[in-house]
């Protein structure tokens, strides 16, 4: 029977593995052993032993003539894998798909990773925002959008916490204006049930915590393309995204009774 050292000792390795596939995001499509050791804090011999076993388990590929790994097409399967089983998606995506051209808005559907919101399901709709592509997986942060403050409202004490003192690590310098924004989010979600942010320009977004059961929060969002001020565009989205999240409550809970027969 392994000791409790040794199982301590393959959870470490796994954490680890775990830290070189998230080295890998959007633009960052190929790092050798040096850059990953660098990225995540490991050590380089460290680094070469566990992307071999990444390499052997399909989950890296590596290209002997450059010397360097990128993501393996198992991680993309793992993640389509992810998509159509969860219950969450499986009964909202079709509203918000309906809401979605219906409105001619964009609605979104976000759980949090770490620092950052992850897109589960998006519907780009709205016409005046062909700049900005959104898909499943994309990242954004949390402390700077309506997704990642929906969420941060949604936490226990203690979550919120820890989230905090995450944010005020990675920026030492706005941390203090950002707590004050937060709080007003914070306070409209407590007042109205949602909040609203623009956090990139001319994009006007507006998020509602979407949190049934047992699960862990998800968060509900509809952004569009606007040079109103904040206030007025989001005056004209909360409406529908407020009947979108009862509509999708509802769905949940009748998805989760057992039918009478």
């Amino acid at each position: 029977m392994a000791t409790d050292h040794s199982y301590d000792g393959l959870n470490r390795s796994l954490e680890r593995g775990i830290a070189i596939l998230r080295a890998f995001k959007p633009g960052v499509a190929d790092l050798g052993n040096a850059e990953i050791a660098e990225r995540t804090g490991l050590a380089k011999a460290t680094v070469s032993r566990l992307t071999q076993t990444l390499v052997t388990g399909g989950l890296l590929q590596r290209d002997p003539g450059r010397r360097v790994y990128r993501l393996a097409p198992a991680v993309l399967s793992l993640a389509h894998a992810m998509r159509l089983s969860s219950p969450m998606l499986a009964v909202v995506a079709p509203l918000m798909r309906t809401e979605a051209s219906r409105r001619r808005v964009n609605v979104g559907l976000a759980a949090a990773d770490g620092e950052m919101m992850v897109y589960l399901e998006s519907f780009r709709y709205h016409p005046r925002l062909t700049h900005r592509t959104v898909v499943s997986g994309q990242r954004i942060p949390i402390e700077l959008t309506s997704l990642g403050r929906a969420n941060l409202w949604a936490l226990d004490p203690s979550g919120r916490e820890r989230e905090f003192a995450a944010i005020a690590k990675r920026r030492p310098k706005t941390y203090r204006r950002l707590f004050r924004e937060i709080e007003r989010s914070f306070a409209e979600l407590d007042k109205v049930g949602y909040c609203a942010v623009r956090w990139q320009p001319g994009v006007v977004a507006v998020a509602s915590p979407l949190t049934y059961g047992a699960s862990e929060p998800h968060v509900l969002n509809m952004s569009i393309g606007s040079a109103e001020p904040l206030a007025e565009a989001a005056h004209r989205l909360a409406p529908w995204l407020l009947d979108l999240k009862r509509r999708c409550l509802n769905r949940l809970e009748h998805a989760a009774t057992p039918e009478l027969t």
